[in-house]
Parts: C-alpha cells; structure tokens; sequence
C-alpha cells in the first residue's frame, strides 16, 4: 500500500468515527515568483470550531495563473474531507490543499479525544546525532544545518533542486537518494510528504538506520509513516486556527498559536 492510500485510509476512518466540522476560513498567501519569502510559506484551513491544519507553499512559477484564480470563499462551508481524499495527486496544487485538509481533520480528531501529545521532546535530539554518524538529510532545511554540523557529524543533503549544489558549495548536495543507503540517520521534511516523494526515499534507507520526518506541515495522525518504517515525527499542532490565521494574513510569527508536538514509534498506542 502507497504512503496516499494510507493517508486516504485514516482519514476515512477518522470521518466516520467522528463529527468533522466544515470549512470555516481558508488563508492562501501571495503568489511569489522564483519561491515563497519565510512570512509567506504557509497556507491554512481552519474548520469551525478552531481546529486547522497547515500545509508549505511548493508551487513552481508555472502554477501561478492556476494558484491565484482560487477563491477563499469558496472552500467555505465545504467539508474537509473532500479535499483530504485527494492526496497523492499529481496536481501539486490540490495537493498542497490536500495536505492541509488532512491536517485539519487530524487536528480536529486530537481536540475531541483530548489526545495526548508530547510537547517537551525534542524530535532531532531523539536521533542522538554524535561525531561518529552518517547523517542523511531529505530537503535542505537550514535551521537544522549548523546544529547537526556542530556535533561532527558528517552530512549529505539530497534535494531535487540541481541548484542548490552550486548555491551551496560547502554542503555535500547530491540528486541521488541512494546516497542515503550509506547514512545511519535520515532526517526527512515535510516537504517529502507534500511532493509524494516519501516512498521512494524509504527504499533507499538502510534497514537499521534511525528514520525522522518533522516540518510544520506534519500536523496529522503518524500511523501513516509509522507503517512504513519511520521511526520518530515531529510536527505542530494548532492551537487557535482562528489566530492562526489571522496571525498569517498579517505575516507575524505564529506564536502560542501552535505548538511543537513529538510521536516515537516504539510509544504510541495509534489511532486506528
């Protein structure tokens, strides 16, 4: 089974299981060309009621016609869910929308169970990164570089942007996920859930070897990657969707509106 029939399989349980409310507000950021600027990298749907899921702008410039024809308004009173079943389409677009909707029910779901998170855990200081590992890292994310860097661990990042290796000569930047077959620890971001690439990253990682996925946009159930073999995730859960958002109209840092969340494989109980 795919990583989006899993996601599909969830929240399908989940909506049948509880009252999903709709679609109270959606926030879509400005289109920017050659890359979101950090204020705004984020889209948001909010249900009614204050749950709301998360979900990072990784549109090309060729998506910009298609990106500013949606309407907010229009997403209004929908239910979630169907826009959380589309996930895995190639359609990067309602995939990123996908995401979010999928989040939201998730967040929806932890709010009526009162569902117990770890927000003390740091995700990374799980891995224990010492001077002796390999450490893998799927998508460039450089609040992460100069920590892993510091303990003398060695560092391969595998990205799909060709140009990142010239924009970054001092990090050893490679297109060939096999390198990570070489890597004791693989920390994966989010953005490995939002362009499907999640699987094929999996099959590339050594059996023994100790496997992250964290990033803002994890904000959903992890028994989708636990099956898979993912070993820690590390995400946020939304706190006031309403702030939230207002929060982004505004480009201000988002404050006690989230908060970091930690699931361990080898402790959590699962939802399903």
């Amino acid at each position: 089974m795919h990583l989006k029939d899993e996601f599909r399989k969830i929240v399908t349980h989940l909506t049948a299981q509880f009252t999903i409310p709709p679609i109270e507000k959606v926030f879509f950021p400005p289109f920017y060309k050659g890359g979101q600027p950090k204020e705004a990298e984020f889209m948001a749907i909010s249900l009614e009621g204050g749950a709301a899921g998360l979900s990072y702008m990784l549109l090309p410039d060729s998506k910009e016609q298609a990106y500013t024809k949606l309407q907010p308004e229009n997403f209004i009173g929908k239910k979630p869910i169907e826009y959380a079943l589309e996930f895995g389409t190639t359609d990067q677009i309602r995939q990123m929308i996908s995401l979010a909707a999928i989040n939201a029910v998730c967040q929806q779901v932890m709010r009526m169970t009162c569902f117990e998170v770890d927000t003390t855990t740091d995700s990374l200081g799980l891995l224990s990164i010492s001077k002796n590992d390999r450490v893998g890292m799927v998508g460039l994310f450089h609040p992460l570089i100069k920590t892993i860097q510091k303990t003398g661990a060695q560092l391969v990042v595998v990205e799909k942007k060709a140009d990142l290796i010239k924009n970054f000569p001092d990090l050893q930047i490679t297109l060939d996920p096999a390198e990570l077959q070489t890597c004791n620890k693989v920390l994966c971001t989010g953005t490995t859930i939002l362009n499907n690439s999640l699987d094929d990253i999996l099959t590339h990682c050594s059996l023994n070897a100790l496997i992250s996925v964290i990033g803002p946009t994890v904000g959903f159930f992890p028994d989708p990657l636990f099956a898979r073999g993912v070993n820690v995730v590390g995400g946020r859960v939304v706190k006031d969707g309403d702030m939230l958002i207002r929060r982004l109209e505004q480009r201000e840092r988002w404050g006690e509106t989230t908060e970091k969340v930690c699931f361990r494989k080898e402790t959590y109980v699962g939802i399903i």
